[in-house]
């Protein structure tokens, strides 16, 4: 009592576009009596069952803002209907503000007493238990702005439902399930279709080709499993079908398989309206991309990623490009493409080192944004290690959703999408450092979150126990976790070679703590114990 409900639910039922009911109000326009009277002609067990009554009643309707009398958890069935019926919000209020509020009210029976406040710690104690019971969320009434704290349940009720669907998604989510997402840009959105058999639907594919001309772009590995199940449905419906088969591996993401792709365009003539389809991994999806928005200024393409890293990250956001010897992706553009077909059939063939190299992308999302999936990719590697459907579906699903939201926020990497370079400063001086290719991309990341997370420690950024976590979390998912021995020097000169850096100062992504990012520079000191550190 006292908390506020009804100014609160009157304005929360106000932003929501929903009725606005008060259970004691609708018990006393039903009876005729005041809730006092009540109190003093039948008493408060006489009450309570009027209550639990219209409680029930009320928890059947849909599309209410309900605000209960204090005293309606002590019914156990009115408990069951609020928790399993609706979302629950209980306003926490100290016993000197709610004094505060309820001094000069007649209205409430429990109070007329000698002691209030006596009374007041004698119902909390016995309601408090209850109340956190069956709520979902906890809210503080303490602050004056009821504005502010109507915006604070809204933002938290779109947490808590976005919560709730990823979970009976990863319930519901089986072998035969499609999921759909869509990256909301604007004119530039475009749609994520996610689950088996997606590239055996040759229709979802020929919605998104316009012109006559299709070039498919693959690599020498992917090309004997899946080139053939792509390309025929295009050709049965008419389309001039371009096959473009580059060498496999990060060493050939360069200028020169660039050039060829370029040669076969403009060898069969294709124009502004030919479609470019990226069949393979992530090298072939980042290089593909950049042909296409660099043929005749750019191209329209589809990706079609065949590897679990190209499906829980390269292939949303638009970045395409490819590597120079001096550093990872520093030549390329922003390049939106027009649909993602993700087929997790495709990983059943995959390598389990590549498995792996994608894990990593899965657990740098949880790291960083998310730790409430963090938690569940501990819970489940097993699962994901031994490519169990239903969960790779849903690391899939859950990694798109972090990204396409990251990336509606920034779509260039201004500032916020910068956080998805989490490992990565470590990770592509690894892969620069080695010779790309020597590491896969996953691998280097994997290791590089690994001293992300000791660096974040040193800062004080998170405790020894969440860097533990994400170590063994790397180390589980079949992750190297001691990196190479490259000389600080050379390990220094490669990160200061990276796109986040701004005059001549090398920018971190860290957790502050986990399930958050930070970007920052650090104390060379401290760069340096970590290099020491995690440098086998």
């Amino acid at each position: 009592m006292g908390s506020g409900k009804t100014t609160i639910g009157r304005l929360l039922a106000r932003r929501l576009n929903r009725r606005f009911v008060d259970s004691d109000h609708a018990i006393e326009a039903r009876t005729g009596a005041t809730i006092p009277w009540i109190f003093e002609i039948e008493g408060e067990a006489s009450f309570r069952r009027r209550e639990a009554d219209m409680i029930r009643e009320l928890t059947s309707q849909r599309g209410i803002v309900l605000a209960t009398g204090g005293g309606a958890v002590l019914d156990a069935a009115s408990r069951a209907y609020l928790a399993e019926r609706g979302t629950v919000i209980y306003l926490r209020a100290g016993i000197g503000s709610i004094l505060q509020r309820t001094a000069h009210d007649k209205n409430r029976p429990l109070l007329q007493t000698a002691d209030p406040r006596k009374k007041l710690e004698e119902l909390l104690a016995q309601r408090e238990p209850l109340y956190r019971e069956i709520a979902d969320l906890v809210i503080d009434t303490g602050r004056p702005n009821v504005q502010s704290m109507v915006q604070t349940i809204l933002d938290q009720l779109d947490a808590l439902n976005s919560a709730r669907s990823r979970r009976a998604r990863a319930a519901s989510m089986n072998q035969t399930a499609q999921l759909n997402l869509n990256v909301d840009l604007g004119e530039r959105s475009y749609p994520i279709a996610i689950g088996p058999g997606v590239i055996d639907d040759g229709a979802q594919l020929l919605r998104q080709v316009g012109g006559s001309k299709v070039a498919i772009v693959t690599n020498t590995t992917v090309a004997p499993l899946y080139l053939d199940k792509v390309a025929t449905p295009l050709r049965t419906a008419g389309r001039d079908v371009v096959e473009i088969v580059l060498p496999d591996g990060e060493e050939h993401k360069h200028w020169g398989s660039l050039m060829q792709v370029f040669d076969a365009l403009l060898a069969h003539k294709c124009d502004r309206k030919t479609t470019l389809v990226a069949l393979g991994g992530g090298v072939i999806g980042d290089l593909t991309g950049f042909a296409a928005a660099s043929y005749m200024r750019g191209v329209p393409f589809v990706q079609i990623p065949t590897t679990l890293l190209a499906q829980v990250d390269s292939s949303v956001g638009g970045k395409t490009g490819i590597n120079h010897p001096l550093g990872k992706n520093m030549i390329g553009a922003f390049y939106q493409p027009r649909a993602v077909l993700a087929d997790t059939r495709t990983l059943s063939t995959l390598p389990d080192r590549e498995l792996s190299a994608g894990l990593a992308e899965v657990i740098k999302h949880g790291a960083i944004l998310d730790l409430e999936f963090f938690d569940w990719i501990e819970a489940n590697i097993g699962r994901l290690m031994a490519r169990d459907p239903a969960a790779l579906s849903h690391a899939i699903a859950r990694s798109c959703e972090i990204k396409a939201d990251v990336v509606r926020k920034d779509e260039r990497e201004g500032g916020l999408r910068a956080v998805l370079n989490f490992g990565h400063t470590f990770g592509h001086a690894i892969e620069a450092g080695l010779g790309y290719g020597t590491w896969l991309h996953g691998e280097a990341v994997g290791c590089g979150m690994v001293m992300a997370a000791d660096l974040s420690q040193r800062l004080g950024f998170i405790d020894a126990a969440a860097c533990a976590r994400v170590r063994a979390l790397v180390l589980a998912a079949g992750l190297p976790t001691v990196a190479p021995d490259l000389g600080a020097a050379r390990w220094i000169e490669l990160m200061e070679v990276d796109k986040k850096n701004e005059g001549g100062a090398i920018k971190f992504i860290l957790m502050k703590p986990l399930g958050s990012p930070s970007i920052t520079s650090v104390p060379q000191e401290l760069l340096l114990a970590t290099l020491d550190a995690c440098i086998r």
